[in-house]
This record gives C-alpha cells, structure tokens and sequence, in this order.
C-alpha cells in the first residue's frame, strides 16, 4: 500500500530512548565519530595526554583516557543525558564558542548506541568514581586525576547500522585520522593510540618554540616540512599561519589537506576553493596540493553551529576569509625556494615575521623585474655590467664547445624560428664571458655549461644546480607580463554583429551586477531582455572563439566565485600563453654571461620555482647525492 494511502496516525511525542537514537545517527556515523567527540571532551577537560585504545577497530572497545580536570562524582549521572554540558551557559557564549565541545549531545548519543561507562576523579576527590551507563550504579575505583571514557560494543542496539561499518582495518584508519587531525592543531599534548594491544601510533607532546613545527614533521612526515614552505599572514581580523606544499609535493588525492578554524579541524569549501585557487598559478591539471593552515577569527565572526558533527563551519564574510587564505598561501608561494639555498641549515618557522631575504645584495645586483615587454627579450640576456661583486675572474671548471669562429653554436640569426625579440647575435666566448662569483654568494650558483641547449648546469655551495632554461624563462617573462597588466586593460574587440542567446534569471543578474568585471576582461555584455543577452565584445585574442560558450563560462565562475578572482585567472591564462611563445626556445646556445643572467633572474622572481604549466624549473643534486652515484665512501 502506498504510505499516503495508509490510515492516518494520531501525532504523538517520541519516546526520549528514540530521539536518542535520530540524534546518535546524526552525530555517531562510524566508531571514529565517537573518537573525534570523545578526545573534543579529554582538550576541553585541559589533558596534556589522552591515549585511545581499541579493539576490532573501535566496534568492540572504544577507550579514550586523559589526566585533564576530572567530572565530579555528583555530575557523572547528569553528563550522559541529553543536552547536558559544562561549555556553555548562554546564547551569548554559544555565539562566540571557545571550545571543542557545546551541544551536550555526544555523550548521551553514544550512549543510547552502546554500553558505556564513565570513570573520573578530580583533584578534590580521594578517589575515582565510575558509572555504568545501563545500570546507572557509581561505585568507587581507583584511578589518577582525569577521565576514562569506555564505549563497548558500538551499536548493539542498531544492528542495522553495525552492518554498514567497513573492516576492522578501515575503521582503525579512520579512528587514527580523526586523532591526527586534533594532534596537528594541539602539539602541547601528548598522543597515544593502541590497537588490539599494540601502539599503533604515538606523537609525543612538543613545548616552546617551534613546538607545532616538529608536531607538523611528526605527524606528516619530515618530507612535508621540507617540501613546503612557512605561510605568516595577517589581514583585519583574520590571521592565516601553517605550511603549504611545493607544487612538486602535490597528491593525486587530497588526504593531506588540512585546515583549521580556531583550533577546530573543519572541511569548508570556501577555505578549500581559497588554497586550490592560490596555486593556480604553479600547479596544473588534477594534482591537489598538501597543506596545513590555521585560521584565527574573532569567534563572534563565525558560526560553528551549523552542524551536528561540528566539521562545517559558516562565516559571517566568506569573501573576507577567502582573500586572506588565498593571499597567504600566495605570498608564500611566490617567495623563490632559492632563498633557503643560500641558508640551507635554518628551515623556516612558523613564527609571525614577513619572510626575508637572506642575501639583500644580489637583489641589488639582479636585473630589473619591470619594464621588459615581450618584444624586448634581448634586454634579459645582455651580459651585465660588472659589478665590485663580479670583479674577478674565474674561468669555468667545464665549457660549452665553440665552434671555430668562437661563437657559442648557433645564434638568433641562424635559427628562423627564434622569438623576434630575442639579440640579435652571441658574443664571442674569449675566456673573460664567465662572470666571476664568490663561492657560497649565488644560491642558485655560477653557470657552468649548457647541456643539449636544453638546461643549465650551475655549481653553488649545495653541489650541482640544473635548470630548465625554457621553464624558468618562461616564468620570468610571465610574471613580468602581469606586472604590466596590472597597470594596463585588456584589449577587447566588438563584434559586428551582436551574439544574443536565451539566458537564466541567474546569467541576467550576473551580468547586471558584475558589468565592470566583465569589461575588464574585455568582454561586453547587455541585457536586451529579462530573459535574452548580447555580447557586443570579446577579448581581441579569443576574437575568433566562440562567443556565447565564452560568456556563459564567465558569468558562471562570476556568479559563483569573486569578480576580482575571475577577472585574475583569465588574464592569467592569457599572459601565460603570451609567455610561453615570447620565451627562449630549447637548442638556442647561450653565453655564460646569459646563463648568470637567467639565474640571477630566477633568484628574484615570484614562483620561478615551477614554470607556467607546473613544471619544477630547477634541481639541486647535492655533493653527498653526486658521492652515492659514484659510491664514495664506501
């Protein structure tokens, strides 16, 4: 019989065991569920160590102790029923939540699926007291300051839900991955989780300075720290710190992402979209970066209570948050990784401080970032004036072959296929090319051949450098480029004749509200009706493309995602396109002189690290790597 068609039913209250039951499937999915509620309550208690122990993955024991504050015994009873917690008192203290824990709600939802007991002792109390949550009955036991949450047989009393559990080995992972996401965010306390009686894993409790640093190469690995750089950034009432992964660390998946709000571990997707979108610049195609950011917010300026499970979180302004996170992964991004070379000893630290520059004088001494166009490539590869820093000479350990008129191989005028702007004729090579630089000076070293036309090979204190000539070349050209546009618009082109199309309420609104945007990226759009759109011009690049597919892929990013970062990102792709044909070809041989020049270059560029299409534009060999070629010490 269809439901509507069934005799009607009287509206009656649900027994409290029932609502129990609704609620515990809204906050208890999986035994990992009851881990992230239960060591939520072990940080809020204060506990400097909580160890879990589990048995068949959480289903059978599910163990959380601590040596926080304790609950005292007359409070034991009330702690397992509904909508009972110590966090707050108010609606004025649920607006500006400081802890992990405030719905009073896991403990009774837990509860209602499994048998569970409490045992605590604060430090008034001669000794311990423990609850059987089904009996009800507290007696005494011997136990230290602190808490122990036992949860056995994890819904006994839904076994329909017990059968959509995975095996005992997923579920332990995902037990493990919810304390390491509180173990990322608190390095002040310590860790422990065993399993069937063995320790699984173990983070030990870090202090004073640096302290989450080391939690961060605990828990993620020493790779992570090396592989990505410090993110420090402050704007209005948000502060942004963590690390954020090279584009070269990028996963195919994105299990090493983690973000932070407050100290509470959240998946949101204007925080997500904000770290994608900074990378959009160094990294292509499906690979998800790897990071670790923390938020600090006015907690006023953020609502937690937006779901059960407490893993989302709304802003009040979702713009203001965006652009700090995308502005602080960005700012440490774009800081070249050539600067740690040149102190490779000290790692940077997550301490609030702008990042420096390790060797302020070859910033000086580096060519100029503005003022290049596209047609005036040549100026990038003239051999520089010496400097005091330059003056002596050093003949190189290895030489490009010349050929015998003394040019290094083939100039522009040989190769009809050469950028136009590119100079017009090498120099000859007569010994004095190579300028000469103090060891130790140059992070990314001194050129010391050519291999193929193809790559640089440049000696620093590290060892070997290697460097992708087109790639690197590529970026500066690029970065460049966007300088320019920053001061200048977008050529647009109008169509002779209007393209109209059959538009939604959404695409009218978009291009009413966003009609700037759209000029700015040289696109011109009216609205002829409530329902029809013209375009009347397109970008004079894309003038041959088609128009209407163009619009509505604009006004849908517009209409979902801020003007400013639309407007950004398609000039971006342009520029890149433009940099990428405007670069110096491969077989095209260079000085030593143009060699150093593209090498200072890169040591003072944003992002030279990857080229325009996320390809690592250097690598360093280290002399202990060279010596394990070669087997040199053994």
């Amino acid at each position: 019989m269809h439901p509507a068609l069934q005799p009607s039913r009287p509206i009656r209250e649900l027994p409290d065991e029932l609502i129990s039951q609704i609620a515990a499937g809204e906050v208890v999915e999986r035994p990992a569920s009851v881990v992230r509620e239960l060591v939520d309550n072990a940080l809020d208690a204060g506990a400097t160590q909580i160890t879990l122990r589990l048995l068949a993955g959480g289903v059978r024991l599910i163990s959380v102790e601590d040596n926080g504050v304790g609950i005292p015994a007359a409070e034991l009873p009330i702690a397992l029923k509904r909508h009972a917690t110590s966090k707050i008192d108010s609606l004025h203290e649920l607006e500006s939540v400081g802890t992990m824990g405030f719905r009073g709600e896991a403990l009774a939802a837990i509860h209602s699926v499994s048998e569970l007991s409490l045992l605590s002792r604060t430090a008034h109390q001669d000794n311990a007291m423990l609850l059987d949550g089904r009996s009800g009955e507290l007696q005494p036991v011997a136990r230290a300051q602190g808490t122990t949450v036992e949860v056995k047989e994890l819904f006994y009393s839904t076994p329909a839900r017990r059968k959509f559990l995975k095996t005992d080995n997923t579920e332990l992972a995902h037990c493990v991955e919810a304390v390491r996401r509180h173990a990322l965010t608190r390095p002040e306390v310590g860790f422990a989780i065993w399993h069937e009686g063995k320790l699984v894993e173990q983070w030990r409790a870090q202090q004073g300075e640096g302290a989450l640093e080391r939690r961060l190469a605990d828990v993620l690995g020493d790779d992570f720290v090396r592989n990505s750089v410090a993110v420090y950034h402050q704007s209005g009432h948000i502060t942004v710190v963590g690390r954020a992964g090279i584009p070269d660390a990028a996963r195919a998946r994105s299990d090493h992402q983690y973000a932070y709000v407050n100290g509470r571990y959240v998946r949101d997707k204007v925080l997500s979209h904000a770290a994608r979108s900074a990378y959009e610049d160094v990294l292509h195609g499906q690979r998800q970066p790897v990071y670790a950011l923390y938020l600090e917010i006015d907690p006023t300026r953020v609502d937690v209570n937006v779901h059960p499970t407490k893993i989302e979180v709304r802003f009040r302004d979702g713009r203001e948050v965006h652009q700090a996170v995308r502005h602080a992964v960005e700012n440490a991004l774009a800081i070249p990784r050539t600067t740690l070379l040149g102190n490779p000893d000290s790692a940077p630290g997550l301490t609030p401080t702008t990042p420096a520059w390790p060797n302020a004088h070859w910033q000086q001494a580096a060519m100029p970032l503005t003022g290049n166009r596209v047609s005036d490539l040549g100026q990038l590869w003239q051999p520089q004036a010496r400097t005091p820093l330059m003056a002596q000479e050093d003949r190189p350990r290895f030489v490009p072959a010349t050929d015998t008129a003394g040019k290094l191989g083939p100039t522009p005028s040989d190769s009809p296929n050469h950028p136009s702007g590119a100079r017009q004729g090498a120099a000859p090579f007569q010994g004095s090319g190579d300028s000469a630089l103090p060891d130790g000076t140059w992070p990314l070293g001194k050129a010391l051949a050519q291999l193929h036309g193809i790559y640089i090979l440049a000696e620093n204190s590290q060892g070997l450098v290697l460097v992708d000539m087109h790639a690197a070349h590529e970026r500066i050209v690029y970065e460049q480029l966007k300088q320019q546009m920053d001061v200048q618009a977008m050529a647009s082109q109008p169509l002779l004749i209007p393209a109209t199309f059959h538009a939604t309420a959404q695409e009218v609104a978009t291009a009413e509200a966003c009609a700037e945007a759209l000029l700015e990226l040289g696109l011109e759009v009216s609205v002829l009706s409530a329902k029809t759109l013209a375009v009347r011009a397109v970008p004079s690049s894309l003038a041959h493309g088609d128009a209407v597919a163009l619009a509505r892929s604009v006004l849908a990013e517009l209409s979902q995602h801020d003007a400013s970062t639309v407007v950004q990102r398609a000039r971006n792709e342009l520029l890149a396109t433009m940099a990428c044909h405007g670069a110096v070809r491969a077989n095209r041989r260079l000085t030593l002189d143009e060699m150093n020049g593209l090498l200072r270059q890169m040591e003072v560029t944003e992002r030279s690290d990857q080229c325009n299409h996320g390809r690592p534009t250097w690598r360093q060999l280290s002399v202990r790597e060279l010596d394990a070629l070669f087997l040199r010490g053994r």
